[in-house]
């Protein structure tokens, strides 16, 4: 019984980290492919070469401001992106 609580436990904490981020990297907009902003929740192709085209950006919210994706899309991505210069 003690083994499974430890097991129960341990599963637990490996799904808390990957649910926090799991210090997932960034993507940054300026320099992803499409396959790799594709990636991203929401982003299909026509999307991630949208955003492929309308490059530069000088933050991460440009991509809205510019109107390149929806706020929808946008709020679905917007912790798992960065704009680099």
């Amino acid at each position: 019984m003690r083994f499974v609580r430890f097991v129960t436990v341990l599963l637990l904490l490996a799904f808390a980290g990957s649910a926090a981020g799991g210090g997932a990297e960034l993507i940054d907009v300026n320099h992803a492919t499409v396959a790799e902003l594709r990636t991203l929740p929401g982003i299909g192709d026509a999307y991630a070469a949208a955003i492929v085209k309308h490059r530069p950006y000088k933050n991460k919210t440009q991509i809205r401001s510019k109107g390149v994706i929806p706020l929808a899309a946008y709020r679905k991505i917007e912790d798992k992106i960065i704009a680099k210069q």
